[in-house]
């Protein structure tokens, strides 16, 4: 069975988060997106907070995408070439992180080895009932 790509997963998991909290399974199948929580904070009414880790497998990249509410990312192990909007590619490497603006464009999102896992831990405020990722048109 071939693994689905990184940005279905994220789709995937975004889509089932509007839907309802226990429908996490298929993301954690193949191991891709895992959520460790969900919450609708009490000082934010109408948003819903995320966090959740994405791992790549070595070579592994995701399509451009943007996130429709703020995203803040991590990089828990290995290293992630990253390109927000007009920005230069840069290469995240574990204990390094960056910020993600509502609706920037993240354009590359990939491993930086092709020999070595990487994973990120993301957190994400987003409207409630909207995708945590949404594929550029």
């Amino acid at each position: 069975m071939r693994p689905i790509p990184l940005s279905l997963a994220l789709l995937t998991a975004a889509g089932l988060l509007a839907a309802q909290a226990s429908a996490w399974a298929h993301g954690e199948e193949h191991g891709q997106v895992k959520v460790l929580q969900q919450q609708r904070p009490s000082n934010a009414p109408g948003k819903q907070a995320v966090m959740l880790t994405v791992s790549y497998a070595p070579g592994q990249a995701s399509p451009a995408h943007r996130h429709p509410g703020a995203v803040m990312a991590y990089v828990l192990e290995g290293a992630v070439v990253s390109k927000l909007g007009d920005g230069q590619e840069k290469t995240y490497k574990a204990g390094e992180y960056w910020y993600e603006a509502p609706g920037t464009v993240h354009s590359v999102s990939r491993n930086a080895s092709e020999a070595e896992p990487a994973r990120l831990l993301v957190w994400s405020l987003v409207d409630e009932g909207r995708a945590v990722t949404e594929p550029l048109e």
